[in-house]
């Protein structure tokens, strides 16, 4: 299976702009993680896929590939799309690597590799067991329920499922929660397809792209991960990041 990772970077931010551009020990954020996806072994070809020249510049001097993409892309995912359909070759499978993890694993990025493989498989991704209760009641921690076979049933903000007859204190006691590690897979005729769906009420609700596609009955296939995430939103994030290397 010929598949592409995207790395989709563009420099506009409200919460940190310029994020790919940040220094990490004499390197950028797009380099490390440049360098991190270029560590797996199932990946056939990188491309980080941006709007802004400043990027592409900065990974034309580490000898990276670039493809230049619309500013106007609402997520990541369309910005994934273009590039897929720029690029001179075709791939049968399309993996979104998050540009504000510059510490991924590898093993995390061939894991989805193999899980998008299958032929019933038409997207896949990643979740975490939560251990720590912040982030159960953390709207920025989107947590993940799926079926026995690991299939995801629902995405949101909320602490799900709710646990009717314990203390908030208690949950992570008595029940296993799930975090989503916002890594995806797509076979390229899937990205396609859900890159022309319209926007629907419960992604609009919780924004979360990802519930459009359950809305339309994409089914997403998850897997367990044990690896540590460091990514970045804020300058706050990256300082601590810096301090922990």
């Amino acid at each position: 299976m010929k598949i592409l990772a995207v790395i989709p970077a563009r420099y506009a931010s409200t919460r940190f702009p310029g994020k790919p551009l940040a220094l990490i020990r004499g390197k950028t954020m797009i380099q490390r993680v440049y360098e991190q996806v270029k560590k797996a072994s199932l990946i056939t070809d990188i491309v980080v896929a941006t709007d802004d020249n400043r990027i592409a510049r900065k990974v034309d001097q580490f000898d990276g590939n670039f493809i230049m993409t619309s500013a106007t892309h609402p997520s990541g995912t369309d910005r994934c799309f273009e590039a897929l359909s720029k690029h001179h070759k075709s791939f049968d499978a399309v993996i979104n690597v998050q540009g504000d993890e510059p510490f991924i694993a590898p093993e995390q990025i061939d894991q989805l590799a193999q899980l998008i493989k299958p032929e019933n498989i038409g997207i896949a991704t990643l979740i975490q067991r939560i251990r720590d209760i912040s982030h159960l009641f953390d709207p920025n921690v989107v947590k993940a329920i799926t079926n026995q076979e690991g299939k995801a049933l629902y995405f949101s903000r909320q602490a799900i499922p709710y646990l009717q007859n314990f203390e908030k204190e208690q949950w992570l006691k008595e029940h296993v929660f799930y975090r989503h590690i916002g890594i995806y897979a797509y076979k390229s005729d899937v990205l396609q397809q859900i890159t022309n769906m319209p926007p629907s009420p419960l992604e609009k609700a919780e924004s979360l792209e990802q519930l459009r596609w359950l809305e339309h009955g994409i089914t997403i296939q998850t897997a367990l991960t044990d690896h540590a995430q460091f990514g970045v939103d804020t300058p706050a994030d990256l300082e601590k990041l810096i301090n922990k290397i």
